[in-house]
């Protein structure tokens, strides 16, 4: 008997799935980030997440381990895309100011185009950040956020354009602050006051708002 056809009755999978084992972890992983973006850990289900990838609950238990190890690696996941975006900004040309521009106009896209993302972080805080907490790999990824912004704000510094004392790591969450509360809080924030935050003309002004309040917050006033 073909031995592919053999386990394509086993799992339910494709030929195509057995000859591309990277390529059905990244779809179950993106499948994962929906299903736990919208569910929450709790109640996400494997079978829904092997239905809607064609794969089974056997296959993705042997490529994660089980539900909480899934989880851990689409939070992964979402972490690692944020920073490999970061990571290919070219900044190293640009003035610390434009620098930082162009840093914080990223984060504010990338979090406007990423719901899940900032979902998947909602609910790891949720849980007091217990999962995040086990994975070297989301460790390693910030330290690179963290030297990045740290470069830039040095550069400023030296240059004269921005103030000395800053903490790189609160330079960083003041613009994570600004970005994500744009995202988690803007369903609440529109019926509350009856505008669509999340039309074209309200994210231009809270993008250009988001830049400007970074802007002055490190700029050297003497």
């Amino acid at each position: 008997m073909n031995t592919q056809k053999s386990a394509r009755r086993r799992d339910g999978d494709t030929v195509t799935r057995t000859q591309d084992p990277e390529g059905t972890r990244r779809d179950i992983l993106a499948i994962a980030t929906e299903e736990f973006a919208l569910n929450g850990l709790s109640g996400a289900r494997i079978d829904e997440i092997a239905a809607r990838t064609r794969s089974s609950k056997r296959m993705i238990y042997y490529y994660f381990g089980d539900k909480e190890g899934l989880y851990l690696r689409a939070l992964e996941n979402a972490y690692r895309l944020v920073r490999e975006g970061e990571n290919g900004l070219d900044t190293a040309g640009l003035s610390p100011v434009d620098a930082l521009r162009r840093l914080v106009e990223f984060t504010f896209d990338h979090h406007h185009r990423h719901e899940e993302f900032i979902r998947m972080v909602m609910i790891e805080n949720i849980h007091h950040g217990q999962y995040l907490e086990r994975s070297e790999a989301i460790r390693a990824l910030n330290v690179t956020a963290i030297d990045h912004i740290s470069g830039i704000y040095e550069r400023g510094v030296s240059d004269g354009v921005f103030r000395a004392g800053i903490d790189p790591v609160e330079l960083h969450w003041q613009v994570s602050a600004l970005c994500f509360f744009n995202v988690s809080n803007r369903a609440t924030f529109s019926k509350i006051f009856g505008r669509d935050f999340g039309a074209a003309a309200s994210q231009a002004s809270l993008r250009k708002n988001a830049v400007d309040m970074v802007l002055r917050f490190v700029e050297d006033k003497r």
